[in-house]
């Protein structure tokens, strides 16, 4: 994928500077040596037409050129960015930038009760004002269920979406009551600007939320409720890039749901079905986030699982069998080698049910558990058709999941209605086991239907979909390595070796 959309985004990008150095170029003049000089190109997506994004300078009579131009480009982690670097003769080395970022902690008292049969379930929403007097959303917080008096957890936002370099710029809070339709209540607004939040640094600040409406209809109305800043705080930051450049390494892990709700892979209505022409929901979607992660995994090798089939000989009825029918080791090379083990199960599996989470979730947490220095990091990708039938279960192992370095991809596939999943993704409300919350979110599902293109291109249709699975992990990653207060390592030598992934067990 290319760079073209990134200036599309409401959310700032990570910044990555490219330098350029030759060695032993081709001697091109007759008297002297080359006047060489660099042109990147980067790709379009849409139209995979490759466009000049800038040059160097030209550095006269050398074949060891290093240029002191460097390219800025926005970096992606969801995006497969294409780059192409022409050297001409006219007669890398990477410098992450750290934005500063803004940690604080809001607590409210007395808001407006919302809900009919409950109190409220209140959020925020942070906005920044731009010139020309329109609004942008920087930031939502967590909900906290059923309370006029929420604390929120702790959370960042990049000071450059607060204010954009500008401390006494307006920034707009709304408060909300969440409703599962999306048709959330507005309890009512405060303002305030980067420079006066950062005076929570040594007092607490406490805010009226006012209600412009009710303010007009009633005379003797006097807030609904208020907020205050507990606690602010202001941190280099590091990003996703720098964890990479140390050495950290995504341990990509894969399971397939084979229950009988998918069809009988024989027939062209199976979901499972491996038509000679094109890839299944399953295929693509495997691919299509495989390929991305794979080029953060040193080894190339990773764990693929099935679930919810009688597996032969005994035909018992296993929720984590290795796709590759090896017990002892279930890695399989790169993602073609993932699905080639795929398609084997497919003629040797009998699909059957129901459909559990909780033993493959399981199964990579016990991995992540070994881990705690910050060197992996674990995404498990669950492509499924229907209904969980173990949701206690896979809340409770969620739970206990999001202490640990790992994150949880589901993909649905088919027309099945899946509220279920959207639940499991803890965007708006954490997922909650017995009284216990997700320390963090480290879930996010999408319907694989709504990224199909109407055209048929599978080529444009995975492009969406790693897209927007992917987008959430280096945030994922991030929260996880500020929680724990790990910092990237320095980058490594060049021909040192990564530190090796513990075996699932």
């Amino acid at each position: 994928m290319s760079l073209s959309g990134a200036s599309e985004r409401s959310v700032p990008a990570t910044k990555i500077e490219i330098t350029v150095s030759c060695r032993n170029l081709l001697d091109l003049d007759t008297f002297s040596k080359s006047d060489p000089m660099v042109v990147l190109y980067t790709q379009s997506r849409a139209s995979q037409e490759w466009r000049e994004f800038g040059r160097t300078e030209v550095i006269d009579n050398t074949l060891n050129p290093d240029f002191v131009r460097k390219f800025v480009l926005d970096y992606f982690f969801e995006e497969k960015q294409n780059l192409r670097f022409d050297v001409y003769n006219v007669d890398s080395k990477t410098n992450i930038s750290k934005p500063d970022i803004a940690t604080m902690q809001l607590c409210a008292n007395k808001l407006d009760k919302k809900d009919f049969f409950g109190k409220s379930d209140p959020f925020l929403v942070f906005y920044r004002s731009n010139e020309d007097g329109t609004f942008t959303i920087c930031h939502k917080t967590e909900v906290v269920k059923n309370t006029l008096n929420p604390v929120w957890q702790p959370f960042s936002i990049p000071v450059r979406a607060l204010c954009n370099g500008d401390y006494d710029r307006t920034v707009k809070i709304d408060v909300y009551d969440w409703d599962r339709d999306g048709s959330h209540d507005f309890i009512g607004e405060f303002t305030t600007s980067y420079r006066e939040l950062s005076k929570a640094q040594n007092q607490f600040t406490v805010y009226e939320v006012l209600n412009p409406r009710k303010k007009c209809k009633k005379k003797k109305y006097v807030n609904s409720g208020t907020v205050t800043l507990l606690s602010f705080s202001v941190d280099s930051e590091f990003t996703f890039v720098d964890y990479i450049k140390g050495g950290t390494q995504l341990n990509f892990t894969v399971a397939i749901d084979f229950t009988a709700s998918n069809g009988n892979p024989l027939q062209p209505t199976s979901l499972h079905y491996m038509s000679p022409y094109q890839l299944s929901a399953y295929a693509m979607a495997l691919k299509a986030v495989g390929e991305i992660i794979q080029d953060y995994d040193s080894d190339k090798l990773f764990p693929a699982y099935g679930f919810g089939a009688k597996v032969p000989p005994e035909g018992r009825i296993s929720h984590q069998f290795p796709l590759n029918n090896n017990d002892e080791d279930p890695n399989c090379a790169g993602i073609e080698g993932v699905l080639e083990s795929y398609f084997q199960s497919l003629r040797t599996v009998q699909l059957y049910g129901p459909t559990y989470f909780a033993p493959v979730i399981n199964q990579v947490a016990r991995a992540a558990a070994k881990i705690s220095d910050g060197s992996q990091y674990y995404v498990l990708l669950i492509i499924t058709d229907g209904v969980i039938s173990d949701m206690t279960q896979t809340k409770e192992a969620i739970v206990s999941a999001s202490s640990l370095p790992m994150s949880i991809i589901i993909v649905g596939v088919g027309p099945a209605m899946f509220e279920a999943m959207e639940e499991l993704d803890g965007d708006d409300v954490r997922v909650s086991s017995r009284g216990r919350y997700a320390e963090r979110d480290i879930v996010q599902f999408v319907p694989f239907r709504d990224y199909v293109d109407r055209s048929g291109n599978q080529v444009l249709s995975m492009a969406r979909l790693a897209k927007d699975v992917l987008a959430e992990i280096p945030e994922q990653l991030l929260s996880y390595m500020r929680t724990r207060d790990i910092q990237p390592r320095p980058p490594p030598p060049a021909n040192s070796s990564p530190t090796p992934a513990p075996e699932q067990s």
